[in-house]
């Protein structure tokens, strides 16, 4: 048998492909208005039962939590080493969201970079296509087009 983090390694990106999301979006800063991006895991689970929330966060060491008006709660974790740091730890264990995640995993490396070229831009909106087509979706998403015409990147 496995050792004990490993178990709880597997149960935790049980969690993530039943009761979470991988996202990459492009954000405004409010600074100075340019786009940025945002990678984020999140792990969400009904108020009442929060407690597994508060695990995840202990056995990661990572994340914060936040309690949302519609009765669930939110376990959010933000920035491309962390993210890629986590996501290498759970990766081997995930089946249901295997491409948003191994995809995130390309976004976040990629985002690491020094200096992005516009071909690294490019292919960072196939990134976010790519998990935005195999997210649930509750509403109409960006197109290909809006996403370059948000970075300048087209002509």
């Amino acid at each position: 048998m496995g050792s004990r983090l490993e178990t709880n390694v597997a149960y935790i990106a049980g969690f993530l492909d039943g009761d979470g999301s991988l996202m990459l979006q492009i954000k405004r800063r409010s600074d100075n208005g340019r786009p940025r991006f945002m990678a984020t895991i999140c792990f969400y689970q009904d108020t009442r039962h929060d407690k597994s929330l508060l695990w995840i966060k202990d056995i990661l060491d990572i994340g914060y939590i936040s309690k949302r008006n519609d009765g669930m709660t939110e376990l959010r974790i933000n920035g491309f080493k962390q993210i890629e740091r986590i996501l290498k730890i759970l990766l081997p264990h995930i089946r249901f969201k295997e491409v948003q995640a191994s995809t995130l995993l390309k976004a976040v490396t990629l985002l690491q970079k020094e200096k992005l070229a516009a071909n690294d831009y490019k292919k960072l909106v196939d990134y976010m296509l790519t998990i935005q087509n195999e997210n649930y979706q509750a509403k109409k998403k960006r197109t290909k087009n809006e996403l370059l015409k948000v970075l300048g990147l087209t002509p």
